[in-house]
């Protein structure tokens, strides 16, 4: 796929075919991740994928499994979501989160060997390897889509990314960004509308 096709193409998806994705397709994604700029040219990133539904159910039994209506309004409440296809998008998402994960055909969860507490950096400069690892996060995003698949992801609440460590058996030094769901869209899936942009109330040519 060529590489504008897969930019335009990509989308978070949260409902996927049954269907595995192969041992090398997933390596080659996930081998873009780590062509993404770096803040110290080391890549002290890892990539855990989980397949087996046995450690995916173990992994993901953290995350809550649905959500009433009551406490989804009084989500869009305490987040102040008052533009109304945010609120579409917010409705849909939030009820799939356990299930857009344990549903696709691999989880993987990135790490980044932590060198300084980006929960309470000193400067700004003290974020620049979390940045650095959601540029390769990107990466593998758009490598899925150039691959015909499709990737979600959830930011660990509370004590979630703690737990998921201890499952996987990662190191207390690594830091967890996110959970990460790909496989193949399933057929037919109505997009959910996306908020309209104007390129050129966006881009500003030498001030703002």
């Amino acid at each position: 796929m060529e590489f504008y096709e897969a930019v335009n193409s990509r989308r978070t998806v949260r409902e996927f075919q049954d269907e595995p994705i192969s041992t090398e397709v997933l390596e080659r994604i996930v081998s873009s991740a780590f062509k993404a700029p770096t803040n110290d040219h080391m890549r002290d990133w890892h990539y855990v994928i989980i397949r087996d539904k046995k450690t995916a159910a173990k992994l993901l039994d953290i995350i809550p499994k649905g959500i009433s209506d009551e406490d989804m309004d009084r989500l869009i409440r305490d987040w102040d979501l008052s533009d109304s296809l945010q609120q579409e998008c917010y409705r849909s998402a939030v009820p799939k989160q356990y299930r857009m994960l344990f549903e696709a055909s691999a989880v993987i969860i990135p790490l980044l060997k932590q060198k300084t507490d980006v929960l309470h950096p000193e400067n700004i400069s003290h974020l620049n390897g979390f940045a650095s690892i959601w540029c390769s996060i990107e990466n593998l995003f758009l490598a899925a889509a150039a691959e015909g698949y499709a990737c979600n992801l959830r930011v660990p609440l509370g004590n979630e990314a703690e737990y998921a460590k201890e499952v996987i058996g990662a190191p207390e030094d690594h830091l967890m960004p996110c959970f990460i769901g790909i496989g193949r869209p399933k057929k037919d899936l109505v997009p959910v509308k996306q908020k309209p942009i104007s390129l050129k109330e966006r881009i500003h040519w030498e001030k703002f």
